[in-house]
This record gives structure tokens, C-alpha cells and sequence, in this order.
């Protein structure tokens, strides 16, 4: 008697997305603030705190990055609510942009 050939092994299939598919899915937008030389850092941590909700010491940090580094990511989800931010931070007064993350 002969033994049979061992079973050959399974391959899952590589599945090569086409080049017109988007394959970042659902990433999350950013709403970003800028440096201007127009709002007071004690007016940018209040907006801060009264559009997001921010505590006090998170809301400073975030000014903080605006005042030295020229910017801060201060809110994201799915881009109908960061749009909704950027046009609150625009109302405030303050420069705001928004970016995928």
C-alpha cells in the first residue's frame, strides 16, 4: 500500500486594492488653529474652553503650541464636525484650517 501525498497547504489570496479605490477609509479630519497676530493668548484659551469644552491647563497648553510652534490641532472627528469647528473658530475670531490627520 502507498500513502497519500500530504495535503497541500492553503493560501489566503492577496487582495491588491485598485489603484482608484480609496484605501484610507474613514480618517479622521483635524481643525487646526494658527498663530495671528491679532487674538491675546488669555482670549485663544478661553475660545478654547468655551467651543470644546477644554479644561483650563489643556486649553493653555493648546495656546501654547499655537504661540510657539504657529499651530495646534484642537479638535477631529469625520469632516461634517470639523467643518462645524473650523466655522465656530472662524466666528471667534481666530485663524483655523482643517487638515486630514
Amino acid at each position: 500500500m502507498t500513502a497519500a501525498p500530504p495535503p497541500l497547504p492553503t493560501v489566503d489570496p492577496v487582495i491588491v486594492p485598485s489603484p482608484t479605490e480609496d484605501v484610507t477609509g474613514d480618517v479622521p479630519w483635524q481643525a487646526i488653529v494658527w498663530n495671528d497676530p491679532v487674538n491675546l493668548m488669555s482670549y485663544v484659551t478661553y475660545v478654547l474652553q468655551k467651543l470644546f469644552g477644554y479644561p483650563e491647563p489643556q486649553a493653555t497648553a493648546l495656546m501654547l503650541d499655537v504661540h510657539h510652534k504657529g499651530k495646534a490641532a484642537v479638535s477631529s472627528g469625520d469632516k461634517d464636525k470639523v467643518e462645524g469647528d473650523v466655522a465656530k473658530l472662524h466666528a471667534a475670531g481666530l485663524w483655523a484650517t482643517m487638515q486630514r490627520a
